[in-house]
């Protein structure tokens, strides 16, 4: 019986075997990974991946897939996690000592940056993540200081990730296909974030980037003095898409110490 795509979670499914095989390529599944992919939907993807691993989980909201699901794998090699992975615990996938998770998936454009900040807080135990995004949400990611996508979403990223837009995916490689342009980023974990107060960072990077068309020094008026910004190395006529992620992290710093002292 064929699965009539739903809106409300904003089903694509990629169907396109030139690109699954430029993906599966891209991820490389090893025998030992710990696989787990995030909305498999009609399992174009998990099939090929389970050609490289000999079981893997997935986390599936969609409960008819959910049944398509079982009826097509075995259940010792899919294990099926049914519920939102907006809220999912991504640590009750056992891993084995020494070994970190590898997580990949088609993510729902309308989910997908609370659930990229979801994955954030698990980083450290995440050897690489492979998505296929919104294009555009992609170059947001991977954007440069002085880019005009640079924003929020690249700073809170790269902070933690290395990150790559490895190619771009047409709409007709879907069913149904999107309005959009996707492309698969590669997120690589840091072994060593630049060292600051995760909710510092966070304050300082949506009130810099709550008016970007003003200056920093309007921005951030109220939270920060003229001189501590010259102390963190940030130009108070600066816009805040041209501060790079090191002088946010230094703000991030001034915040904290400030609010300790308090």
């Amino acid at each position: 019986m064929k699965h009539i795509p739903r809106k409300r979670f904003g089903q694509n499914f990629l169907t396109d075997q030139l690109v699954l095989s430029q993906i599966i390529r891209a991820i490389n599944p090893r025998s030992g990974d710990t696989m787990v992919e995030i909305g498999p939907g009609l399992a174009a993807m998990t099939s090929l991946l389970l050609e490289g691993v000999p079981q893997m989980h997935v986390v599936e909201l969609d409960r008819d897939l959910v049944t398509r699901l079982k009826k097509s794998f075995p259940a010792d090699k899919l294990i099926i996690h049914e519920g939102d992975a907006l809220k999912f615990d991504f640590n009750t996938i056992p891993v084995p000592e020494g070994k970190k998770l590898r997580v990949v998936g088609n993510l729902p454009y309308n989910i997908s940056s609370p659930l990229l900040f979801h994955l954030a807080e698990i980083a450290n135990q995440v050897e690489d993540q492979h998505f296929m995004l919104q294009k555009e949400v992609v170059e947001r990611m991977v954007a440069p200081p002085g880019s005009k996508t640079y924003g929020r979403l690249s700073v809170m990223l790269q902070w933690r990730y290395e990150m790559d837009l490895l190619f771009v995916v047409p709409p007709e490689s879907f069913d149904p296909p999107p309005k959009v342009d996707s492309a698969i980023v590669r997120m690589i974990p840091k072994k060593e974030t630049l060292p600051c107060d995760q909710k510092s960072l966070e304050a300082v990077v949506t009130k810099a980037f709550s008016q970007r068309r003003k200056v920093v020094r309007n921005c951030v008026a109220g939270m920060f003095t003229e001189q501590q910004l010259i102390d963190a190395g940030v130009d108070p006529q600066a816009r805040p898409e041209t501060i790079p992620l090191e002088q946010y992290v230094n703000l991030a710093r001034i915040l904290h110490t400030t609010a300790s002292l308090k």
